[in-house]
């Protein structure tokens, strides 16, 4: 008989924040995703303790999925982030380190928690109104009957992905057939309810990310088919080639004894009996005209051997994930069963066609209206090809987003430092009656956002890997990067050429400070929307839905961990 335990007590944590272990895990998370921010971000290489697949990464949605975290403060944190990189895609890292630096910068104040949070909830509120308004500085309009603004979004995600490991020629090439892919996305047809289409992409590994290119309609990889052989494919008498989808075994596979007891007549073979009831079904298929049947998973060769000999395209193995956009795209409905067919189920094509990218072969699935799209994305390797295909999925996130608000911020940490700029201008014009209905007073009001401001500011400066200076102007509160080697007591003027986001030169009279740890001035002048004359042949700009949604989850978050007074953690 094994012994019993009593058991334990649960352990009751008072004011967390306090202890030196989270304040050092904190520091050590915050450092961690510093290090991987921006184009120039250092890479981590992440694997369990035992070996096994290891990933070699930059970006948020990698680094902390696997990351071990033990401590609840930074278990909320890291699920909050996470939460938001599952909604938005971008600006994942932004967020983390924004909560992390807010969490350090407000917990070293001398003022009341609850008074902190109140303060910085109104902090808040004032960017938030800033950004939506059209006085805002950092922002821009984006016009998609101009494709500058929108490859500018791509760009600006596919160069802060380093492990992508991209030349300009790659990134402008694979720039455009994202922007290409996402247009074939978009309904030729507006409706009331338009929904946009979905892009797939086909991974060939090994090859020059040059070798990449898009193809409107879906490919469905079959290593069976010999592309030397000529393709016949049976049409109906419009020229439409008809489809049938299957998301049913048509293997002839016997049924699981699990499943229930099956009884079976002398003399009568279940095997033989599956197998008529396809042909069954085979027949069936042949009078009604379809050209095309695709399965979810596998078809039986006897099956496969009749349909093609009445010119009939057999695809088995298609697999779960392209169900769902077959059927859009052809208008199809997935078919459950074997033993009722109906013609209403059948979905039509314009054409199919055999391909054949590197050494892999592809039917080629052309739809009527292009709503969904393939593209093939190529790498040298897999570890560069799976950052590659996330760096892609969140620049087609990012668009995706921008349809709905087209909207954009100013990249390279411009948006971060105007918004500090602009909280210190307008923290230090306040009324009376405003500290009132906070129940603070000015200093309390100034200390909180002076922790905001070097919050935000921290995060700009974290663009910076290579121990240059970080420097903003006293007209547009803009970031600017000098590069690492020249004494602090330099003229700026000649080591700048441009600020982060390349909207503006240092070509007028402009002043600069250094960011670290130094108060700020406010702001002149807001930064021009439309300047007279653009640095940069493209703009760094950032999702405006993401780092909204990013500037709102840290600091709700960082509220929320400091609003903590006790962790009860079970000991059994």
């Amino acid at each position: 008989m094994s012994r019993l335990e009593a058991k334990k007590p649960p352990l009751f944590i008072s004011e967390p924040l306090t202890e030196d272990t989270v304040s050092q895990s904190l520091s050590l998370l915050s450092g961690i995703l510093k290090s991987c921010y921006g184009p120039a971000g250092r890479l981590k290489q992440l694997h369990n303790g035992v070996g096994g697949y290891v990933c070699t990464t930059s970006q948020s949605s990698a680094i902390l999925s696997r990351l071990s975290v033990s401590h609840p403060i930074l278990s909320v944190l890291v699920a909050s982030v996470q939460n938001h990189i599952c909604r938005f895609s971008d600006c994942g890292l932004f967020t983390a380190i924004l909560c992390c630096s807010l969490i350090e910068n407000f917990k070293s104040l001398n003022v009341a928690s609850c008074t902190v949070i109140k303060i910085s909830k109104h902090l808040l509120s004032l960017c938030m109104d800033y950004l939506k308004s059209e006085a805002c500085g950092c922002r821009v309009s984006v016009d998609f009957s101009s494709l500058e603004t929108l490859l500018s979004l791509v760009r600006s995600v596919l160069t802060s992905k380093p492990a992508c490991m991209l030349n300009k020629l790659e990134v402008d090439h694979l720039t455009m057939l994202i922007l290409k892919a996402f247009m074939f996305t978009v309904p030729c047809h507006v409706e009331t309810n338009a929904v946009l289409g979905k892009c797939i992409i086909v991974p060939v590994k090994g090859r020059r990310v040059m070798d990449s290119t898009v193809l409107p309609g879906l490919l469905i990889e079959t290593p069976e088919i010999q592309l030397a052989k000529p393709l016949a494919v049976k049409r109906t008498c419009s020229n439409m080639i008809k489809i049938a989808l299957f998301c049913v075994s048509m293997s002839g596979d016997l049924l699981n004894p699990e499943e229930g007891t099956i009884t079976v007549h002398h003399g009568i073979s279940l095997e033989m009996s599956e197998v008529n009831q396809l042909l069954n079904v085979g027949k069936q298929l042949v009078n009604d005209e379809v050209g095309l049947v695709v399965c979810q998973k596998v078809i039986h060769p006897s099956l496969k051997q009749y349909l093609k000999e009445n010119h009939v395209i057999a695809v088995d193995r298609a697999g779960l994930s392209l169900m769902e956009p077959l059927s859009r795209m052809t208008g199809s409905k997935p078919i459950a069963s074997i033993h009722s067919l109906s013609p209403s189920c059948y979905g039509s094509l314009k054409d199919v066609r055999l391909e054949s990218f590197a050494s892999k072969h592809f039917v080629h699935l052309i739809p009527n209206d292009r709503v969904v799209c393939s593209l093939i994305l190529c790498n040298r390797n897999e570890t560069a090809w799976d950052e590659l295909k996330r760096a892609c999925e969140t620049a087609e996130h990012v668009l995706q987003l921008t349809v709905k608000e087209p909207l954009a911020l100013l990249g390279g940490g411009c948006t971060e430092t105007h918004l500090a700029s602009y909280i210190r201008h307008k923290s230090c014009s306040l009324s009376t009656s405003c500290f009132k209905d906070l129940d603070c007073s000015r200093t309390q009001y100034q200390l909180v956002a002076d922790g905001f401001c070097r919050s935000l500011e921290s995060v700009a400066c974290s663009l910076n890997h290579d121990d240059g200076e970080i420097l903003t102007d006293t007209v547009y509160g803009h970031c600017w990067l000098v590069p690492s080697g020249f004494p602090s007591v330099s003229n700026w003027s000649d080591l700048v050429s441009k600020c982060g986001c390349g909207i503006n030169g240092n070509a007028e009279s402009l002043n600069w400070r250094l960011l670290q740890g130094q108060f700020g001035s406010p702001i002149i002048q807001g930064c021009p929307k439309d300047p007279s004359v653009k640095v940069a042949d493209f703009l760094t700009l950032d999702c405006f839905a993401a780092k909204c949604s990013g500037l709102q989850v840290a600091l709700e978050t960082a509220n929320l961990i400091l609003d903590l007074s006790y962790v009860i953690e079970d000991q059994n």
